[in-house]
């Protein structure tokens, strides 16, 4: 897929269809049943995978994807995890399929991770195992997982590399299984140039029993149905998911809606030079196009995106999360390559959003998360019952790492921290959760520490208020480290330089930070994002993750609700009193109606 498209037309993520079966009619029951089992077999799938998993990223965190695809690679289900890794599956099939369409055979394994040919990044491992019936090829099973280290210039995260080759082992469409027999040498060269062999290993066996449960449970179906009457009834959810997905952007009045212009911290080697994030909505009768023009031209570091593997399924992501979200929806739509017809992307080449090869594109998260945000943002004035205010928006990953015992490996744990989401109407922003494009959890305290040799010393919602709004939003999350050992740090985060914006009226949110040795005569702050990073043994790292935008008039706020939030320490009477124009009386942490309501009689007679 040529990168450089104009932006009139865009770009889809959708695929085309070769039919390899006839198209029959299929009554409702057995429309029901096929659709449960398909969803249920991506389901099973990722649980297969994150129950197996050796990684803490993917057994706790659930940083996967897997799902069902036909020849092309066109979406059929997805599980219920991170939307980045299952909305980048179909690309990365279409990166295989350059290379290997027409040579696949029964028992063959696929693994891929080239960013450049559809992988979301290169740390991805995606596995793909085609599906055969009755001698012929009907389609793909297919998962992806983050996994802890693929060699490269730092363990676990890197941000200043030169180009991709240094992010580590690229793996292009190569067949570790060929017709059912496994090439060993060829996986062992793989974990030889990983620092987490052993923990690489067991992600791989998980992927692909993953990959193999959905082979199964797909054959299976044939069996029970025959080819015709499954994908029949898979074409049928997917336009049915198309059709729902039309129905709702022609709802929205036709034009051009812009976002203010972003500024993500750094590149993670240019110091205090903000990188660019610019988004216009386009709607145009029942198609979206995300434009992302004006964007920062592509950077020396990782902090790239690749466009096809992470641009358009972060689009697609966002248009289908903000109009059928459902708790505003009564309709089940699952999620298929219907959902991906109606939203293009463009990115002009040579720019963070599409870089040119061989510029490295390993860091994108934080870029990927603005650009949602940034299209709720753009939406809100026209779509305020389904846009929210702005979100922490930038996953903070961050890797710690050190020579293991054995002195022959590495010990690599990528933590997730927890920003928050911005308010939205009718509902507060949430809190100390990940935010937009990701759905990692966090991991356990009590699992890093059996582990490493690191131990918690905080681990809270932020003390700072919530920014106000009628519908306030979300805190952050407030971690402290403490050092057992050297300690080796990479980070790919973003601390919100220009903090999450509020939304119709709401407030503005608040910036995250790192800081070494908080409190101490050694207190040093640190860059977002860093490469060989030393925390030495003793030393403290301090972790805050932005809060949340308010949205609405923060002085239309239900009192009893500003009370509350009293109650629970998250503001103060003086801060009830300033942005909300509510007043308590601390003899007995009461509301001051009369009080309450000349304040607020005030601020509407301004």
């Amino acid at each position: 897929m040529s990168k450089d498209v104009m932006p009139t037309t865009g770009v889809s993520l959708a695929g085309e269809a070769t039919r390899t079966w006839n198209d029959v009619e299929v009554d409702p029951i057995t429309l029901r049943v096929i659709g449960g089992a398909l969803d249920s077999t991506a389901k099973e799938m990722a649980q297969v995978l994150y129950r197996m998993a050796y990684s803490s990223l993917i057994r706790e965190s659930e940083d996967l994807g897997a799902g069902l695809f036909d020849v092309n690679g066109r979406e059929l289900c997805e599980s219920d995890s991170t939307p980045m890794h299952c909305g980048s599956i179909p690309a990365y099939i279409r990166g295989i399929n350059r290379r290997l369409a027409g040579t696949y055979k029964p028992g063959d394994v696929v693994l891929h991770n080239h960013p450049y040919h559809g992988a979301a990044h290169s740390p991805d491992y995606g596995v793909v195992i085609p599906i055969f019936w009755e001698g012929e090829h009907v389609g793909f099973a297919g998962c992806t997982g983050h996994v802890s280290d693929i060699g490269g210039n730092f363990p676990g995260l890197c941000m200043d590399v030169v180009d991709v080759w240094a992010e580590g082992k690229l793996i292009d469409s190569m067949k570790i299984y060929d017709g059912g027999v496994r090439n060993d040498a060829l996986i062992q060269h793989i974990l030889d140039n990983v620092r987490t062999p052993e923990q690489n290993r067991g992600d791989l066996e998980a992927l692909i029993a993953s990959a193999r449960i959905g082979e199964k449970r797909f054959v299976e179906m044939l069996e029970k149905y025959g080819l015709d009457v499954v994908m029949s009834s898979a074409e049928r959810w997917m336009d049915y998911s198309e059709e729902m997905l039309r129905s709702r952007i022609r709802a929205i009045p036709d034009g051009s809606y812009e976002a203010p212009v972003g500024y993500l911290d750094d590149d993670g080697k240019n110091r205090d030079v903000p990188v660019a994030v610019a988004v216009r909505v386009q709607v145009e009768g029942d198609e979206i196009l995300i434009d992302l023009t004006g964007s920062s031209p592509q950077v020396p570091t990782a902090f790239n995106v690749p466009f096809e593997g992470s641009v358009l399924p972060v689009a697609v992501s966002a248009i289908r999360t903000i109009l059928l979200d459902e708790a505003v929806i009564d309709e089940y739509v699952p999620q298929n390559d219907g959902c991906f017809r109606p939203v293009k992307a463009y990115a002009p080449e040579g720019t963070i959003f599409n870089p040119d090869f061989p510029a490295s594109c390993f860091a994108r998260f934080s870029q990927v998360n603005r650009v949602f945000d940034s299209i709720n943002l753009a939406l809100a004035p026209v779509l305020p019952d389904h846009a929210i205010a702005g979100s922490s928006a930038a996953l903070c990953a961050i890797a710690y790492s050190g020579l293991a015992d054995d002195g022959e490996s590495y010990w690599v744990y990528i933590e997730i921290n927890e920003g928050s989401y911005g308010g939205r109407q009718g509902k507060d922003g949430m809190d100390a959760v990940d935010a937009l494009m990701a759905n990692t959890r966090n991991n356990p305290i009590e699992e890093l520490e059996l582990n490493h040799a690191m131990r918690a010393l905080r681990y809270e919602l932020r003390d700072d208020a919530p920014a106000p709004g009628k519908w306030r939003g979300g805190i952050g999350s407030h971690r402290s480290w403490l050092m057992l050992t050297d300690t080796f740090l990479g980070s790919e985060a973003d601390n919100r330089s220009d903090p999450p914006a509020g939304a119709l009226g709401g407030h503005d949110g608040v910036s995250g930070s790192f800081v070494r040795n908080v409190g101490t005569d050694r207190e040093e702050v640190l860059y977002s994002k860093v490469t060989q990073e030393m925390i030495r043994s003793g030393d403290t790292l301090d972790i805050k993750m932005p809060s949340g935008g308010g949205f609405g008039d923060p002085f239309e706020r239900d009192a009893f609700k500003v009370l509350s939030d009293v109650w629970d320490e998250y503001l103060t009477a003086e801060d009830a009193a300033r942005d909300y124009g509510v007043v308590v009386d601390t003899q007995t942490w009461t509301i001051d109606e009369a009080g309450t309501e000349r304040l607020r009689a005030a601020r509407a007679a301004v």
